[in-house]
């Protein structure tokens, strides 16, 4: 859509969404692409454009007298139709030219509105940049178009893609989305936000993406069909795209065919505001959409100029956008009508309809958001131009103060005005641009409201802008927001559920980050944090909480005052201390009678007092250790009752010496004994004590201890004694004297009654002695608090029976017998007591005008031909670009470096030109010349140089009705960088001009829609990324730096290797960094600095001989040395590099080298090297010597200024390269080399075929063939695709259908040899093999390493975690650092870097390294252990005593001694004692069912059966007894034997009915028991109900204390009848003995338990064989002349 005007804007908009590309057979000429789907709002955009040029046209005040006009077109969203939109606007469409001498007037257009795609602003840019053409963009977001130095004159009115991905993620993270699905478009707009979003999504850990997919431009209906499915397998809910209608239409249509709906859409701003897509049929799945939009704005009278839009009579084909549009609404068609429209009853259009009485989104103009970036747009050109047409003569910018005017406007004088321009348009806003040409980041969020009735309304809910601060901030009012769910709430979108607090992330392998478990934390371990990553040991003293969310203090355990135990021990010790006031207050009161001056009464005041002490210093043990506490507890307690213990020993020793002093001549005994004497002894004893415990705390003092060895979550406070000898000897110095006090008083137990305190004494001190021999057992095996109750328990027991014993009796008598406290009545009784969890473009080459738009001065190199072959090399690394001021025309940037190598490129294409001109069978009588450029490895200078060969230079042109000719050049070799050749065939490609590059290996220039002209004898970057991975996998190295230039090549790149190589899992990147072009040492300075931090040993470099000569040269300043290099096929090879400066640092590098081939006859060639052949024209053949100066260090004339003077030589032409070494002679690894005349001999034999056509069997229209004088580019296109021939080396050539070569690779070494050169070696190759996997060959044998090791290094981010270890990633950092944190006990990892640890099964505990479960130690009373054995010899002992005495007793069964009190029953006992003794074996060894049911059974009924011996034994004293009074006979009928076995074996079936009715109702069990430890199994038997284990030890105690009671009753019964003392004694130990068992069973854990209990059994069992017939034994063995019946009736009994 055109209008003529003074001065012309162009426009480029989307006016069709699709188009169909034709097939490219280049039979015939190539057709032009067809536009499809008309698309209503992109036409409005280009009214919109119409609208404000007339608007400004009308107004007065802005550009008056001058007409603006405009020139729009469609692109079709196709970017050769846009392209060649762009190119027909800056070159003009006219072909007839006028001869005149000198051209004048403005170019065809003063500046463009558009394109709306990145990717075709892009590829415009890089054309119309060359040139200074402005160009303005309204819909171009992407972040590299602010690229000043590459798009210098390029603008945009709309905010980059910068800061839309920001606000994405600030969406994303507000709703808590951290899964997601990114769809890009396959162009510029989309890849570059596909690798910033999720860079940049990476850095936030806000995320990740579930999936990343390209949509396909053009009708790809199976790839779609393949996303779709992806979207719908996806966990993820929420779908992100970056994309444009085109498609968006195409991929909901596939989504609507998949009925994919429950997701939530996020528009980006090139879809967000689409009516095209809010219809009723999308919205159930669209219907909720949150977008970012482009800034609303009003644009007053716009709806009234559209409504007067009208196709008019004009039927110039150049003005049809109205015209399909008005078909588009109406649909019908103008005349003449397609062909059987009218038949199929379509209408015809008539111009005349109305357009207010049809539907269009063309007329709604509530929503202007591209609108007002255009209106914008147009208006800030409009304001530069008005700007520069009020420039004062004399007062301008420009040089010489000039303006600029209208008659020979210079584009770039227009951009000076451009970037200063600032103004405010009548809604409000003002406009100017930034240092980048950039606008003001702000953006609507937008919401696609589904309404009830079906319609479909876009509201706005929010903001998203940059503050001053320069942070994105997001307003949100989330209450307007419709979601498209059915709980109306936003959806739920993660890969994993949140892991609470109290579990950790446990990553799933080969998934991204967002992907895990949640594994509980450990015990003792927390978090306390959502998403914890791992889980944090609680100090020293916490323990993990139930929830593991935070920690708690450990439940602190000691013996306190305010539990139950702590309290009855509190209670019983004051009431002891009590008991102790009041008697000593009774023995006060009643100091003066017999009773309490007995014996002493000072050492009973003294005993009472010290005995008040032993109750107090109980007290000591409850409550917190305190150090004072610990270390007076023991000493106290030692004190005490050493201190109680000597004053009873004295009174002994005072009772003997008395009696003995009471015979003739003894009372020499009693000086020893006096009052002095006894406090001296006492106090003596007592210092002894005192003297233990002083020396044991001053040299290891008992302190207090957090002892967590018995309980993870518990922390027991206890006393550590210090010292263990101490202790020791504290205790054995009491026993000591207890066990003295014991001998002597028993020794005096049958004084004369009047000195019977000698048997208080002996019962006090047996109570004493068993209740501290029951004491150890059960100390040592009680754990924590229970140590100290077991021992206060002892020393309270001990403490009440030595009081009860001792001043029991005496109380009792002064209390309520007080007429015994005589003299007399004390000579005669005694008493007892006891208790215990991140393009290009193309021009033409005509222009508007008679002259070249821009003429370049370019390095190069030219022989004229019949036909002219191009090539781009890089014969210099570096340039230097001009300061952009636009006050004078600019410059161009300079050269700088000259590269030999890439100059012996140029010659190699010379050589095989020359080689191709001898040759009499290849194009014979046709001569090829070629034009060669410097690209100076400078975007610009090479785009420049590839639009001179396609344009020519030639400024003059002759009138011709028809132009003919060959092109000026017919196919261009090179370019060698990727960015450059995808800039350069993007326009070649139009002209289908053939580009066949030696060393551009970017994957995408294999799209042969997009590079339909694009050939290269070199693979692409695919194969080389998965070359690069698989030397990483073969070394292990997983981690790794990537550096990669700023440029196509290096990007694409940088997103296939991270892509590929999570996809491998076979490493990750500790950086990726990009080398910029151009001199800039700071930010060389800065990647240097990152590679000096970080731990990766293995750098990967994807770049040109010019970054890497910039890089290391800051690697030389910074000495970092030690890494591991890996080239890239685009320098591992550059003798530029191998020089000795580089040398400590490159060698040892690994790289990827083109194929190697040999060309016969180069190095020949190379040496005829001349400047004097090429001395034509200086200007344009200066490559030759350029490379004369740099080889020979010299000018020519005329030199620079200061170059003679400062002693530099003059070039003469006549130096000789064979004196001098340079690289260009080294033709012994021809590489590039080698495909650059491959490339040439490519064209050469498409040229052949050609030539060669027989007329008539063309394949072209008409059988034609082609031929020189009107040849078109794309006729050669059709052979060079066909093209098949051998080198001279023996290499067939031949292209794949995209073009491309067969994928193979060298893989090389740099050796650093002794002289310090460097050698590079090839030690491998990688190809692909048959079945399209990459193959990797390395002899490693032969590589160098540069390393002091000789070995490959270490690159990992964290070493490996070795089995029973897993890995814990560490925040915010690749996948490849990670922790290695140790398993909790019980858990296992059996593989390096396992993620998480597994539970070891019930019965398995992990071991010691915690890499296998190993079967959990099993802990029972064994036959084996120390303890068991002696346990077990015990009971054998006993049993074997037994068996003794039985033998004894049944060989004398016949004396008096053993017929006394019925034999029978003394047989009966010692039977029961053997069966006590062997069912004590029942509780060693595994439990078993039978062993568990048995064990307590043959225990209580042996002990009863033994029990009830004793008792009836006794009940026959009682009577025989009575019996013996008169009257008393009649007692004896109901003890005859019948009675006594009766009595027995009626008291045992109680027993056995007892046991029974436990076994059946709840039988005792064997039990794997895991409480105690977690890493042990001990072996126990439950005992299956406690009421009949209770009701079974009842029973036998209430039997025992029954005989007790008997016995005692029966002690002092006439001598004859002596055996009750005996019974006493027994049941006395008995009684003691279990007493002390209750609390050491039920503290002692385990098999402890059951040692316990067995210790009870052997010692009762030896208590009563001991007791009741160690006697006997004695006098039928030793004093058998007391075995009478006449010794038996005389006299006393002797008991033991």
């Amino acid at each position: 859509m055109h209008k003529p005007g003074d001065v012309i804007l162009g426009g480029l908009f989307e006016v069709h969404y699709t188009s169909v590309f034709p097939e490219l057979t280049f039979t015939s000429e190539p057709n032009e692409h067809i536009c499809q789907g008309f698309d209503p709002p992109g036409f409005r955009h280009a009214m919109t454009m119409a609208f404000a040029i007339e608007e400004i046209n009308k107004s007065p005040n802005l550009l008056p007298n001058v007409t603006l006009g405009y020139s729009l077109y469609d692109n079709c969203a196709t970017l050769v139709i846009g392209f060649s939109a762009a190119l027909s606007l800056a070159s003009g469409q006219e072909e007839q030219f006028l001869p005149w001498e000198k051209c004048s007037g403005g170019p065809p257009v003063l500046g463009i509105i558009g394109d709306s795609f990145s990717t075709f602003s892009i590829a415009t840019s890089d054309v119309i940049g060359l040139f200074r053409l402005p160009i303005v963009s309204y819909f171009a977001t992407c972040s590299c178009l602010s690229d000043r130095q590459r798009f210098p004159s390029f603008f945009r009115t709309i905010p980059s893609d910068t800061f839309q991905v920001h606000a994405m993620i600030q969406i994303l993270k507000r709703f808590g989305w951290m899964w997601a699905g990114l769809l890009v478009s396959d162009d510029d707009y989309g890849l570059h936000v596909a690798q910033s979003f999720q860079s940049e999504l990476t850095k936030s850990g806000l995320g990740c993406l579930a999936y990343s997919e390209i949509l396909p431009w053009g009708e790809n209906p199976s790839e779609l069909q393949r996303i779709v499915e992806g979207m719908k397998k996806s966990t993820a809910r929420v779908v992100i795209v970056f994309a444009h209608q085109i498609n968006m239409i195409q991929l909901m249509e596939e989504v609507v065919k998949q009925n994919v709906t429950g997701l939530q859409w996020m528009a980006s701003e090139a879809w967000a505001s689409a009516a095209v897509l809010q219809t009723p049929r999308l919205m159930p799945y669209l219907g909720g959409t949150l977008g970012i939009a482009i800034r609303r704005g009003e644009i007053l009278g716009l709806r009234d100029f559209l409504l007067s839009t009208q196709p008019g009579n004009n039927s110039n084909n150049e003005n049809t956008m109205i015209k399909q549009f008005w078909e588009h609404t109406f649909q019908c068609r103008f005349a003449p009508p397609p062909v059987d429209w009218l038949e199929a009853g379509g209408a015809l259009c008539s111009g005349e309809e109305d357009l207010e009485s049809v539907q269009t989104e063309f007329l709604d103009v509530s929503n202007l958001r591209p609108e007002y970036n255009i209106y914008k747009a147009v208006y800030a050109l409009a304001y530069a131009l008005d700007d520069m047409l009020h420039c004062q003569p004399g007062s301008g910018p420009f040089s010489g103060h000039s303006c600029g005017c209208l008659q020979k406007l210079e584009a770039w004088q227009l951009m000076y005005y451009l970037e200063k321009v600032n103004f405010t348009i009548p809604f409000g806003d003002q406009v100017s641009f930034d240092e980048n040409g950039d606008a003001l980041p702000i953006y609507d969020i937008m919401n696609w409201l589904w309404l009830p009735d079906g319609e479909i309304q876009v509201l706005n809910v929010g903001v998203v802008k940059k503050t001053a601060s320069g942070d994105e901030e997001l307003i949100l009012n989330e209450d307007k927001i419709f979601w498209n769910f059915k709980n109306n709430q936003p959806p739920r979108s993660v890969c994993s559920e949140t892991c609470n607090p109290g579990t950790r992330m446990a990553r799933k392998k080969g998934q991204p980050v967002c992907c895990f478990d949640c594994v509980p934390c450990s015990e003792g371990k927390i978090s306390n944090k959502t998403n914890s990553v791992e889980c944090f040991s609680c100090p020293e003293d916490f323990w993990s909480s139930p929830k593991r969310d935070h920690c708690i203090l450990k439940t602190t355990e000691y013996l306190s005052y305010h539990e139950p135990l702590g309290v009855c021990l509190t209670t019983a010790s004051l009431l002891g201390t009590c008991i102790c006031t009041v008697v000593l207050g009774i023995f006060t009161y009643h100091r003066s009678t017999p009773v309490v001056r007995a014996n002493n009464s000072e050492l009973s005041f003294l005993i009472l007092v010290s005995l008040k002490l032993c109750f107090m210093c109980s007290l000591l043990f409850i409550g917190r250790p305190r150090l004072w506490t610990c270390q007076l507890r023991h000493a106290a307690f030692g004190i005490s009752f050493v201190l109680c213990v000597s004053c009873i020993l004295v009174k002994t020793m005072v009772v003997l010496a008395v009696f003995k002093a009471s015979k003739p001549g003894g009372d020499i005994h009693l000086k020893w004994f006096g009052a002095i004497q006894q406090r001296g002894t006492v106090f003596a004893l007592t210092c002894i004590q005192a003297a233990i415990c002083t020396v044991w705390i001053v040299t290891a003092s008992p302190v207090p201890h957090k002892n967590t060895q018995y309980h993870n979550d518990k922390i027991v406070y206890e006393c550590v004694v210090g010292s263990t000898i101490g202790f020791a000897v504290l205790l054995g110095y009491i026993g000591l004297l207890a066990i003295i006090s014991f001998l002597l008083a028993f020794l005096g137990r049958n004084l004369p009654d009047n000195f019977n305190e000698a048997k208080l004494i002996t019962f006090s001190m047996l109570i004493f002695c068993a209740v501290w021999v029951a004491f150890v057992p059960a100390y040592i095996n009680s754990p924590g608090k229970y140590a100290d109750a077991v021992e206060v328990f002892a020393i309270l027991a001990s403490s009440f029976g030595l009081l009860m014993a001792l001043f029991g009796p005496k109380c009792y008598v002064i209390l309520l017998r007080p007429e015994r406290n005589t003299k007399k009545a004390i000579m005669g009784r005694g008493a007892f007591m006891i208790y215990s969890s991140f393009l290009f473009s193309e021009s033409s080459f005509l222009s508007s005008s008679c002259k070249l738009l821009r003429k370049f001065y370019l390095n190069g190199l030219h022989k004229p031909g019949d036909v002219t072959l191009g090539g781009l090399f890089e014969v210099h690394y570096s340039s230097v670009f001009p300061e952009q001021t636009f006050t004078s025309a600019p410059h161009q940037p300079s050269c700088q470096g000259f590269d030999t190598l890439g100059f012996r490129h140029a010659m190699t294409m010379a050589f095989a030109v020359e080689e191709i001109n001898k040759n009499s069978s290849l194009l014979p009588n046709v001569t090829l010349g070629y034009s060669l450029y410097d690209n100076c490895a400078t975007l610009s200078i090479g785009f420049s140089a590839a639009l001179s060969m396609a344009s020519g230079q030639k400024e003059q042109f002759l009138i011709q009705e028809n132009c003919s000719g060959t092109p000026p050049v017919v196919g261009i070799i090179g370019d060698p960088f990727s960015t450059f050749s995808i800039a350069a065939s993007n326009v070649l490609g139009l002209y289908k001009l053939p580009m066949v590059s030696y060393f551009a290996t970017c994957s995408c220039l294999s799209d042969r829609q997009r590079f339909p002209s694009f050939f290269r004898t070199i693979p692409s970057d695919a194969f080389q990324v998965r070359a690069m991975i698989q030397i990483l996998k073969h070394f292990g190295w997983t981690w790794a730096g990537l550096l990669v230039s700023d440029d196509d090549y290096g990007l694409h790149v940088s997103r296939s290797f991270q892509t590929d190589l999570t996809r491998s899992g076979g490493g990750c990147l500790a950086y990726t960094e990009i080398l910029p072009w151009g001199d800039n040492p700071r930010e060389y300075k800065r990647i240097a600095d990152v590679m000096t931090k970080s731990t990766a040993r293995v750098v990967i470099v994807f770049a040109h001989q010019m970054h890497m000569i910039q890089l290391m040269e800051q690697v030389v300043k910074q000495n970092l040395t030690g890494l591991q290099w890996i080239a890239s096929e685009a320098w591992t090879l550059l003798e530029g590099l191998q020089i000795s400066a580089f040398t400590p640092f490159l060698g040892g590098t690994i790289g990827i080298a083109v194929r190697r081939g040999e060309i016969p006859g180069l190095r020949d060639f190379l040496l005829r090297i001349h400047p004097e052949q090429h001395n034509n024209n200086i200007s344009e053949n200066s490559m030759v010597k350029l490379f004369w100066e740099h080889t020979f260090q010299c000018k020519f004339s005329p030199p620079p200024a200061g170059w003679v003077e400062d002693a530099g030589a003059q070039c003469t032409g006549q130096e000789d390269l064979n004196s001098v070494n340079t690289d260009l002679l080294n033709v012994s690894e021809l590489r590039p080399e080698y495909n650059i005349y491959k490339a040439v001999y490519a064209l050469a034999h498409a040229l052949n075929d050609m030539l060669s056509c027989v007329p008539g069997q063309g394949p072209f229209s008409g059988n034609r063939c082609a031929s020189l004088q009107t040849l078109e580019l794309w006729q050669l296109m059709y052979y060079l695709e066909k093209v098949n021939f051998t080198t001279p080396f023996g290499d067939q050539v031949t292209f794949d259908e995209n073009g491309d070569a067969l994928p193979i690779y060298d893989v090389m070494n740099w050796i650093r040899q002794p002289d310090g050169r460097i050698k590079v070696q090839s030690v491998g190759e990688v190809r692909r093999s048959t079945s399209k996997e990459e193959e990797l060959t390395i002899d490693e044998v032969k590589i160098f390493w540069n390393f002091e090791s000789k070995k490959p290094p270490r690159s990992v981010c964290s070493d490996s975690c070795p089995p029973g270890t897993h890995m814990v990633r560490k925040k915010g950092e690749p996948l490849c650092c990670f922790y290695c944190i140790p398993c909790s006990e019980g858990k296992v990892s059996n593989e390096t870097d396992s993620l998480e640890c597994f539970s070891c099964p019930k019965d398995f505990w992990s071991n010691p390294q915690r890499d296998h479960c190993v079967p959990k130690k099993t802990e029972f009373l064994s036959y084996q252990e120390p303890l068991g054995i002696c346990l077990t010899v015990t009971s054998l002992v006993g049993t074997s005593i037994c068996a003794v005495v039985l033998g004894i007793f049944t060989y004398h069964r016949g004396t008096p001694i053993v017929r006394a009190n019925n034999s029978e029953l003394s047989f009966l006992l010692l039977v029961s004692l053997k069966l006590c003794f062997l069912c004590s074996l029942l509780f060693i060894g595994r439990p078993r069912l039978w062993t568990c049911q048995l064990r307590h059974a043959a225990f209580g009924i042996s002990f009863v059966l033994c029990v009830s011996c004793i008792l009836v034994r006794t009940m026959v004293v009682l009577a025989v007894f009575k019996a013996s009074k008169p009257g008393g006979g009649a007692n004896l009928k109901w003890f005859g034997a019948v009675q006594q076995r009766g009595t027995v074996f009626a008291l045992t079936c109680i027993q056995v009915a007892i046991c029974t009715a436990w076994i059946v109702t709840a039988s005792p069990a064997p039990h794997k028991n895991t409480q105690y430890h977690n890493d042990k199994i001990v072996y126990e038997c439950v005992v299956g109900s406690i009421i009949g284990f209770s009701a079974l030890l009842g029973y036998i105690s209430i039997l025992a204390i029954l005989s007790f009671v008997l016995a005692f009753l029966a002690r002092n019964l006439p001598d004859n009848f002596n055996e009750a003392k005996l019974i006493t004694f027994s049941m006395l130990i008995f009684c003691a003995v279990w007493v002390a068992f209750v609390p050491a069973y039920i503290n002692s854990p385990g098999k402890y338990a059951d040692a316990v209990e067995v210790f009870a059994i052997l010692a009762s069992s030896f208590g009563l064989l001991v007791a009741l017939f160690g006697p006997k034994c004695y006098i039928i063995l030793l004093r058998p002349e007391r075995n009478t019946k006449k010794a038996i009736m005389g006299h006393r009994t002797t008991k033991c």
